[in-house]
């Protein structure tokens, strides 16, 4: 299915009947990577997964977004789709919405659920300090006015070697929207919370720590941690049966 949201094709889907469930996907995912959830839960209730805008069907972004740029886009998406407060499911990325469109009140589910989800900015080891440090000094001396015309090439090569996956696998607006994602902590959203909040997270997530999911127990007052052990960052691909128990448990079969 598509919809249009500020000029923006965007790609869902919509199945099932009853109270809606919203899923929102990590960062360079899509909603395919949902499926076997879409499968369980929308024998009994209404399920909704998107693509965000620079994502899977849906339109490329005209300039870098922040995490603010996709909550407005959210709740543009879900008034286009009359849907009023629906509980959230969310991976990586997608925890940055629910985070602080939930912690700033401009939403209030019932429920919601957050697997291996993003949103705390942890201090950086020293070897990435000094990493980030040589890659900001390589970029610099290569976008000199004197060399700029003769670099393109070599800065193509010093991205490769210091940017993450996701940051070299993105399109340049992409990159730029990254870099503004990761740069905000949004742990100051977690204790104005209201909605009962369930955490999936694999023992083995190197990409957003189990530490970050024992903050937000801590901080989220009607909170549970469910730890899938052996699993890393997908512990829902990697333990489909497993999560898909826990998740019919939480919203009610």
């Amino acid at each position: 299915m598509n919809i249009n949201i500020d000029g923006l094709n965007i790609n869902y889907i919509d199945v099932g009947e009853g109270k809606p469930i919203v899923m929102l996907h990590g960062w360079g995912s899509s909603l395919d990577a949902f499926r076997l959830i879409t499968d369980c839960l929308s024998s009994g209730r209404r399920v909704i997964a998107l693509d965000f805008p620079g994502f899977g069907g849906s339109d490329m972004i005209g300039e870098p977004w922040s995490v603010e740029d996709y909550c407005q886009f959210t709740l543009k998406f879900f008034d286009a789709l009359d849907l009023h407060d629906p509980d959230l499911i969310c991976h990586s990325f997608g925890g940055r919405i629910v985070i602080k469109l939930c912690g700033s009140g401009r939403l209030n589910p019932e429920k919601i659920v957050l697997m291996d989800a993003a949103g705390i900015k942890n201090k950086p080891s020293v070897k990435s300090r000094v990493r980030t440090a040589a890659f900001k000094t390589g970029k610099f001396l290569l976008t000199l006015p004197i060399v700029r015309n003769f670099s393109r090439s070599a800065l193509d090569r010093l991205r490769a070697h210091f940017g993450s996956a996701d940051y070299n696998s993105a399109p340049p607006v992409l990159r730029s929207t990254l870099v503004k994602v990761v740069n905000e902590d949004l742990r100051d959203y977690l204790k104005n919370i209201k909605a009962s909040a369930l955490l999936i997270w694999g023992d083995l997530d190197t990409a957003t720590p189990l530490s970050d999911a024992k903050l937000m127990e801590r901080e989220i007052s009607d909170c549970g941690l469910c730890v899938i052990k052996g699993t890393g960052h997908f512990s829902f691909i990697e333990r489909p049966a497993q999560v898909n128990a826990i998740l019919l448990s939480f919203f009610g079969g």
